[in-house]
């Protein structure tokens, strides 16, 4: 019997006529300024998961935030950002991505005021989760929109790598802006500076962007989306837990279990309904696999590079909140130079070794964390470090980026869109968990072991570094010095194993990339 041909297999026939997919899109130069207004949209959701982490001990004190509180404050953030991108990519491709975008970001504002004027933990991690509704509105229609704006390969990958550098540079961004508001203003200001952006991103979109969408409307596979909710929502919620339940607890192992099963069925319904949130069948495409694999361990380095950091930079070598986040600004400086060039790299040499040097110099600078000591100068390994790990995230991501979206129909921007970002996403929360957990275990035992030394109980400053340094500013005479040592020493060692758990995701990334990622040129 006959196979047919792609060109003779029957197509599955939508429940509605085709529809015009887009309003006229912005022509020459201002296409350019559209792009800066996307990327205002960017910045708005990528910013929010970071800024909120320097504010943690002010909003501590002023609302008497438990510490599993605190770590909520966070996490509703990225758990409902995580859990609702396929969704809102696919809202996106169903009524358009415009409309999507600017319906998030009216959103947005609404709940940043709420955030802004809460008056208890409660509502400010409810204010929370709503903003992660919102942003994962924001997020995949930026970068579906800009796909459907730059249709030249060559250009599309040069926005592409814009888009990507200002995704990747609201990591480090976050960090400083929030201790610049906080060093003049309240916590409430780290909300409310989201007002004005808001209406930035409102107001250049209305003139400047079209509303594309898919080009049949069909019905909206609520199972599909059902599906992945939970699939993501669990596996997120158990990589979040993990460090505190135990890896190996029934609860964690369940967890895991679960997302596998919920993940399995997702891809059993989308391969076999007439009207797919997400068309499974790009994960064929070597590329695409390829693509979300360097995007994973890219985020996953990233975020567990910022964890890193900020303790390091705050408890060990003694810098404030503002000095501290601007401390990252080489990352960022680095980050924004080269992803363009790795762009532009990427359409003479193709992909494939460009996305294997990116994950191989995220590698580099992992190593040279783990030469970092407590004293080590800031403009020698410190900034070294930071530059490698930017290079890296800049020709990992952006070229993985622009593999995924070249590789789509433009009906599909938006699920292909939300791939990317679920993906990064789910990158960036194991980023915190694996390396958070690490880190943990390492520092527990060294300060159990040294503290046993000097003849001081192990609990509760074998739990973290701000217990430990909570014990040590309650002791008096010699000993304080020494617990200080033993502590600072106890850091360090942890932040090298943190480290070299990052370069091993990242150098397996480099593997994965060069053995399935096919070297299309452009």
């Amino acid at each position: 019997m006959n196979t047919p041909t792609d060109e003779q297999a029957p197509l599955r026939q939508p429940s509605t006529v085709p529809t015009p997919t887009t309003s006229p899109a912005p022509a020459g130069s201002r296409r350019w300024v559209a792009l800066a207004f996307i990327c205002v949209s960017v910045l708005l959701a990528v910013v929010n998961s970071t800024v909120v982490n320097i504010a943690l001990p002010t909003l501590g004190r002023e609302l008497g935030a438990s510490t599993t509180a605190m770590q909520w404050i966070v996490d509703a953030y990225t758990l409902v950002f995580a859990v609702m991108l396929l969704t809102g990519g696919g809202l996106g491709d169903r009524f358009g991505r415009k409309t999507t975008l600017h319906i998030g970001l009216v959103l947005f504002a609404i709940f940043s005021l709420a955030a802004a004027n809460a008056a208890s933990t409660g509502q400010l991690i409810a204010a929370q989760a709503a903003l992660g509704l919102a942003a994962a509105l924001i997020y995949p229609a930026t970068l579906a929109l800009l796909s459907t704006i730059f249709t030249d390969r060559k250009e599309r990958a040069a926005a592409i790598g814009i888009w990507s550098a200002v995704s990747g540079l609201g990591a480090a961004v976050g960090p400083v802006a929030g201790g610049l508001l906080l060093k003049h203003f309240s916590w409430h200001s780290v909300f409310l500076v989201n007002l004005p952006l808001v209406a930035v991103a409102l107001a250049g979109g209305l003139v400047l962007l079209p509303n594309s969408r898919a080009e049949s409307i069909g019905r909206f596979d609520f199972p599909g989306a059902l599906l992945s909710m939970a699939g993501v929502g669990l596996l997120v919620r158990t990589v979040i837990e993990a460090p505190a339940e135990g890896w190996h607890s029934v609860l964690t192992l369940a967890g895991f279990a679960g997302a596998t099963v919920l993940f399995a069925l997702f891809a059993w319904w989308e391969s076999h309904t007439d009207e797919p949130l997400l068309d499974v069948s790009i994960f064929r495409d070597r590329r695409v696999t390829a693509a979300c694999v360097a995007i994973m361990m890219a985020f996953l380095g990233l975020l567990g590079f910022v964890f890193l950091i900020t303790q390091y930079f705050q408890a060990i070598r003694g810098y404030d909140s503002l000095k501290a986040g601007l401390a990252i600004l080489p990352f960022a400086a680095v980050m924004g130079v080269m992803s363009p060039l790795g762009m532009a790299l990427t359409v003479k040499i193709g992909p494939r070794i460009v996305i294997c040097l990116g994950m191989l110099s995220l590698t580099a600078g992992f190593v040279v964390t783990t030469q970092v000591t407590a004293t080590s100068d800031y403009w020698g390994p410190v900034v070294a470090s930071m530059a490698l790990m930017a290079a890296g995230l800049a020709w990992g991501t952006a070229p993985a980026t622009e593999s995924i979206m070249s590789s789509l129909s433009a009906d599909k921007f938006g699920a292909g869109s939300a791939v990317n970002d679920t993906t990064r996403e789910i990158g960036a929360a194991l980023g915190i968990a694996v390396i958070g957990s690490v880190m943990n275990q390492v520092f527990g035992d060294r300060i159990t072991t040294g503290f046993a030394v000097l003849g001081i109980p192990a609990e509760p400053a074998s739990k973290s570094l701000v217990s430990a340094l909570g014990v040590v500013g309650h002791l008096n005479g010699p000993v304080a010095g020494q617990a200080w040592e033993t502590t600072r020493n106890a850091f360090m060692d942890a932040l090298h194993s943190g480290a070299a758990a990052a370069a091993m995701a990242t150098a397996g990334a480099a593997v994965v990339v060069g053995i399935l990622m096919p070297n299309r040129r452009g």
